[in-house]
């Protein structure tokens, strides 16, 4: 929701001939309508079709590649929140079209690595479910947070 965060914030700064929170609510609700609708519809109207397309082996070898493009933009999306989680600085390699951003290990953010690693052994040694995980993870950084430990804000 962080697009209809933005367009509250975008609304709530020029307003126009509003009041700044009834631009920010108009806004916000616009975006999500814009953002979702066409999900649906897509989905909605193109769910009777999907079994059909299903023996279309061309059809099926495009979508196998669409599906790993979008594998692999999380991955990368993922790598990305680690290492700005994990580390408070970085540098950045770049060589020809290739921009390759790495941590400086000397900057390791303790209190994610150690939630981190919570999370993980919760998950793969213990096999919690992933929501009951989320929430410790959501406690330990808010205690963390009101406690005062280096690395969870900044």
């Amino acid at each position: 929701m962080v697009v209809q965060f933005v367009a509250f914030l975008g609304a709530y700064h020029r307003p126009g001939n509003l009041d700044p929170r009834v631009a920010g609510v108009v806004a916000s609700l616009l975006t999500t309508w814009v953002t979702f609708v066409p999900c649906f519809l897509f989905i909605l109207l193109g769910a009777p079709y999907v079994e059909r397309l299903r023996g279309n082996h061309a059809l099926s070898a495009a979508l196998t590649g669409i599906t790993a493009a979008v594998v692999g933009v999380i991955a990368d999306l993922g790598l990305y929140f680690a290492v700005h989680t994990l580390f408070a600085a970085g540098d950045t390699l770049t060589t020809g079209p290739l921009n390759l951003h790495y941590p400086q290990p000397a900057t390791v953010r303790w209190t994610p690595v150690v939630i981190a690693v919570i999370a993980a052994v919760l998950i793969f040694k213990l096999k919690w479910p992933v929501l009951r995980i989320l929430g410790v993870c959501a406690l330990l950084g808010l205690v963390a947070g009101l406690i005062g430990l280096p690395g969870v804000t900044g």
